[in-house]
């Protein structure tokens, strides 16, 4: 299986990208296209790598580039290298860490929507006490329509059951209480119609406060509400733990004590660590493409390699397809 790594993505490239990429290439059935800046790229590759490609590309979208403007102009940046060359068929899937909306638009310019799906979601793993779980979106639309979250909700039923092995994942729709009347208009409408959905197993609403719990599998809301869920949850635990750092170096007791609490403050942090969980996937774009945080090094992107190789095997966008398809026939 061939895998588009974008080696110019990411706050550390291309050194971490090249690192996590050879790191995944150790799986004799994936074969890696580094696309970037050769001359940075060559330096990091030994001539003993033998499953690792380079497509030269000379231009970078950056972050504060506007999306589709991007997209248009830098016809020979690495984003839009490797979704034509993922458009063209020389590879199975796409993995950057690069500019969010720059992959969003060239997603959706070069690689277009899967049938049956009106704006495309970005889903991810959340760390629960119950395991990880899913949701969506996590930053693609910061304005949804009721259809959009309903399709959120049977895209991300699907992949939780097909990729993440979940039988009959329940769904919640993530609002301000649990009651169905709570929320504002686009919410309360996505609920009456979810609850219509006999392929979806819908619960109801879900508050943030109880995500954690990981009673739901699949987690629905809109783009900016996800966005902005996430990197709470993120900055918090960095400050969690930056604080608790802190005031462990304040006491000999606590020092000792905190040698004897290393492994499970391991295992918390670990958990909660996006490196762990690899990278996002953008569901309903007609191909594979994985989004790695912008702030990835090599275990992070060797694990969203991983993803990608398995969102190709089990076949999900085909799931996706079929699914869709059934709920379109059906009415629902």
């Amino acid at each position: 299986m061939k895998i588009i790594v974008d080696a110019m993505g990411g706050d550390k490239a291309p050194e971490e990208v090249v690192k996590g990429a050879l790191n995944a290439s150790n799986n004799p059935e994936i074969e890696i296209i580094l696309v970037g800046d050769e001359k940075k790229i060559r330096p990091y590759l030994k001539d003993s790598d033998k499953n690792i490609e380079i497509v030269n590309a000379q231009e970078v979208i950056t972050y504060d580039e506007q999306p589709v403007n991007a997209i248009r102009k830098k016809k020979d940046s690495s984003i839009v290298k490797g979704l034509k060359m993922l458009k063209d068929k020389k590879a199975q899937a796409m993995v950057s860490a690069g500019s969010t909306g720059a992959l969003m638009a060239g997603g959706l310019l070069i690689l277009g929507r899967l049938e049956g799906i009106d704006r495309p979601a970005i889903a991810t793993l959340c760390p629960t006490a119950k395991g990880p779980i899913l949701m969506l979106d996590i930053g693609a639309n910061s304005e949804v329509k009721p259809k959009n979250l309903v399709q959120f909700a049977v895209m991300g039923s699907i992949y939780s059951k097909e990729i993440l092995n979940k039988y009959n994942p329940t769904v919640g729709l993530l609002n301000i209480g649990t009651e169905e009347e709570k929320g504002n208009s686009v919410v309360k409408t996505a609920y009456s119609e979810l609850k219509q959905i006999s392929s979806v197993n819908f619960k109801g609403n879900i508050e943030a406060r109880n995500i954690f719990d990981g009673d739901f599998d699949v987690v629905v809301c809109d783009g900016f509400t996800g966005n902005i869920f996430l990197k709470t949850v993120e900055g918090f635990g960095m400050y969690i733990f930056h604080q608790l750092k802190n005031e462990i170096k304040k006491s000999p007791r606590y020092l000792a004590g905190a040698a004897l609490l290393k492994p499970a403050i391991e295992k918390i942090r670990s958990s909660m660590d996006y490196s762990e969980y690899g990278g996002a996937m953008f569901l309903g774009i007609d191909g594979v493409l994985v989004k790695c945080h912008g702030s990835s090094d090599s275990k992070a992107i060797e694990n969203g390699i991983n993803v990608a190789y398995n969102s190709v095997i089990s076949s999900i966008n085909e799931k996706l397809r079929e699914g869709l398809k059934s709920v379109t026939e059906k009415g629902e």
